[in-house]
This record gives C-alpha cells, structure tokens and sequence, in this order.
C-alpha cells in the first residue's frame, strides 16, 4: 500500500483530521496559556521545557496539564 494523500481520503476522514488537528491546536493553547500566566514557582520544570513538551502532539498539553502545575501537589490531601 503506497503513501496517502490528502485526495485519497474519504470526506469523513478528512473531517475526522480536521476535527482532531483543532482540538491538539486547542489543547496546546490552552496549556501554554495557563504556562504564561503562571509565575516559575508554579510549574514542576522550567516554562521553557514545559513549552517545548507542550508542543508535542495531544501527549504534550496532557501531561502539562497533569504534571507541569503546582497546585495538583497542593490541591491533595
């Protein structure tokens, strides 16, 4: 099976592609909003690490979301 183009694909998928592309755009703005607004002692690493983490994929703004923010170790408890 040879490489996929774009014209290949049926006009569900290419929704499907669209609709998940946006909601990755959504996620990492979001994240790397909330890492703006957030002083240094608020996040687990650096803001430069945590914003290149974000930039990878769904896994990025997920563990940010998850792991990057200080207020989930003092939210519990």
């Amino acid at each position: 099976m040879g490489k996929r183009t774009w014209r290949d694909l049926s006009s569900g998928r290419r929704r499907t592609v669209i609709a998940l592309g946006a909601v990755q755009v959504a996620m990492a703005a979001a994240a790397w909003a909330d890492l703006a607004k957030r002083a240094p002692s608020e996040v687990t690493a650096s803001k430069p690490v945590w914003a290149a983490i974000i930039a990878v994929n769904f896994v990025g703004p997920l563990a940010y979301l998850r792991w990057g923010r200080r207020e989930w170790e003092t939210a519990r408890p």
